[in-house]
């Protein structure tokens, strides 16, 4: 059985009558990467705040390797790293004396050049951190979390910020980190960098876990779509497969929404070759994360969560 580093039973979080967090479970097991995804004020800030040990859980359980870590903070600090969204770092210091300052704090032994070098801020080492653009800062961050291998990694907002090159770096960084064993929990408004590195994830709303699952779970739940525009001459006699959006051909477009994508586009493409027509603006595509999570927004989705 793999080994769950992270249990979440029953969290809740309050601030005074106010419940932030509505009994939240969820399990990160070793080596993998688990993406927390949430609305605004969904509470998968405080959630995180609460696993990483800087506020105790107002009801429920949170285990970090085996700890409380809030009470047992010493026991788990050692062994993880702690990317926040603003670390606050003292802006007259060089980001190598920022880099040496934080290694003091880490008790795993660990490599400063190396990770400026990683993360491609050894050229600005001797540079004021104030003067680091807020690109700049959100790597400095990410090179000190991962000071010394941390076993488990907490990113919060990793690339808010970044360039689409900085980013690649840091996704790249991210993966190589997987593959030495860490595990990294990982909350992001960013879809496309969940679907890109996630094993499983969660999309919180309202305090809740509204979806839970591995990527592929959590897709295969949501039908997928074919469209095109609607061929001139064929009339009522449309392809009799999946679920057909009737106001759509009002406006010469064929939307339909399937189960199947494989079966029900062979279908399609069988139907257009009968009628001797061709299908223009045609697309046929897999349900995105996207759609997930408008559906959450939207509250047309049901609370959907898999082991």
């Amino acid at each position: 059985m793999t080994e769950t580093v992270v249990r979440v039973s029953g969290l809740r979080c309050s601030y005074g009558d106010f419940d932030a967090v509505r009994g939240v479970d969820l399990d990160v097991r070793r080596g993998e990467l688990f993406a927390l995804l949430g609305t605004n004020g969904a509470g998968k800030t405080t959630t995180m705040e609460t696993i990483e040990g800087h506020r105790p859980a107002s009801g429920g359980s949170v285990r970090v390797l085996g700890h409380d870590p809030h009470r047992d903070r010493h026991k788990v600090r050692s062994r993880c790293g702690i990317m926040l969204q603003d670390s606050g770092f003292a802006g007259d210091l060089t980001v190598l004396e920022t880099a040496r300052l934080w290694q003091r704090m880490v008790e795993r032994a660990s490599d400063v050049d190396a990770a400026l070098e990683r993360i491609g801020l050894a050229h600005r080492r001797d540079v004021r951190v104030k003067q680091l653009s807020g690109g700049e800062k959100r790597r400095l961050d990410l090179a000190l979390a991962t000071l010394g291998g941390p076993e488990v990694l907490f990113l919060d907002e990793p690339t808010t910020g970044l360039d689409p090159e900085s980013r690649e770096t840091t996704w790249q960084l991210v993966r190589e980190l997987l593959a030495q064993g860490t595990t990294v929990l990982l909350t992001t408004h960013y879809l496309e960098e969940a679907e890109r590195l996630a094993d499983r994830l969660a999309i919180m709303h309202e305090g809740r876990l509204a979806v839970a699952g591995s990527l592929v779970d959590v897709l295969d739940r949501e039908r997928a779509r074919i469209s095109f525009d609607l061929p001139a001459g064929v009339g009522d006699a449309l392809p009799d497969v999946g679920e057909l959006d009737r106001d759509a051909i009002g406006e010469g477009r064929v939307h339909i929404r399937t189960r199947d994508l494989q079966a029900d586009l062979s279908a399609v493409l069988r139907w257009a070759e009968h009628h001797t027509v061709r299908l223009t603006r045609f697309r046929a595509q897999h349900a995105s994360l996207d759609e997930v999570f408008r559906d959450v927004v939207n509250g047309t989705r049901e609370v959907t969560v898999a082991a």
